[in-house]
């Protein structure tokens, strides 16, 4: 237990970690308003070329999205326990600081302080995560491959989610901890049962991935609402605008799942959840889908 948490926690690494275009890889907007162009132009052309050529077969990927979803499934839990531990030795690091300002830790994992610096051992994580942003955009070019149907919400979903990760990182945002350990907590769940599905192990009698995501969009709303009551009423939280910005897009996706759960449950649309493979995509009635995806 020891050397993990070393290795999680005191590694020079991780503690001497800094946010900068120098430092880090993919840390430049220049890099950002690039690669993410670069992944819809790139999803978009293969599933115009398998349109025209009309292939209606889905071409045989293997094990491949099984033993992707569980790398997913380990790089999630690894920077879970990573930015837990990493937020507990902060707290033990910083406790006497915070009883001149009488800033609790759980006011501290909502919000910042005026002035934090994207440094460190929280920060090393939250880079981390966004790296493991690039490892999800697989799943949409095993989708085109499987000659699924690629919706506008599923691009916009995966673009925006490592827009989010970066502006974290870039303006130090407030919440930034609970959103990723809630996220990487869900992921590792999710990805564990897409992998077991995908090796032919039986799948859940019930919608085990949106019922997942509606736990973690109702997590998401209580702390937002945290969020706001500490700027209002405790002097401020750093990086409130890219706070703002996660909160427009959180919004968004609770009215697409509200929608959802309108359409299936209460219209009595006939909803089914299907796994191929490992991929989950859900579906109800005759014209509508929808891939609800997390974010922070």
């Amino acid at each position: 237990m020891i050397s993990i948490n070393y290795w999680l926690t005191e590694h020079p690494t991780v503690v001497n970690f800094r946010w900068s275009p120098t430092q880090s890889w993919g840390s430049t907007w220049s890099f950002l308003f690039t690669v993410i162009p670069a992944y819809v132009a790139v999803a978009l052309t293969l599933h115009l070329i398998l349109t025209i050529f009309r292939r209606r077969r889905s071409i045989p990927l293997g094990p491949v999205p099984a033993a992707h979803s569980l790398l997913m499934a380990l790089v999630s839990a690894v920077i879970f326990v990573g930015i837990l531990l990493s937020a507990a030795a902060e707290i033990r690091d910083t406790r006497w600081l915070w009883r001149r300002t009488k800033t609790t830790p759980f006011q501290w994992l909502l919000c910042f302080p005026l002035g934090t610096r994207p440094s460190g051992r929280v920060f090393f994580w939250s880079y981390v995560f966004y790296l493991s942003r690039f490892l999800h955009l697989l799943r949409t070019f095993f989708t085109i491959l499987r000659r699924r149907r690629l919706t506008f919400f599923h691009l916009f979903n995966q673009s925006i989610l490592i827009f989010m990760s970066f502006l974290w990182l870039e303006f130090s945002q407030s919440f930034q901890v609970l959103a990723i350990l809630s996220t990487t907590l869900l992921y590792s769940v999710v990805y564990a049962y897409r992998f077991w599905v995908g090796i032919g192990l039986p799948r859940a009698c019930f919608p085990f991935v949106v019922n997942c995501q509606a736990v973690l969009l109702g997590c998401n709303l209580a702390c937002h609402v945290g969020v706001l009551l500490l700027q209002l009423f405790k002097g401020g939280c750093n990086g409130i605008g890219a706070w703002l910005f996660n909160s427009v897009l959180n919004a968004a996706i609770l009215l697409l799942f509200i929608k959802f759960y309108v359409n299936t449950h209460l219209k009595g649309s006939n909803a089914v959840v299907q796994v191929e493979d490992g991929h989950s995509a859900t579906h109800w009635g005759s014209r509508n889908e929808l891939r609800i995806g997390k974010q922070n």
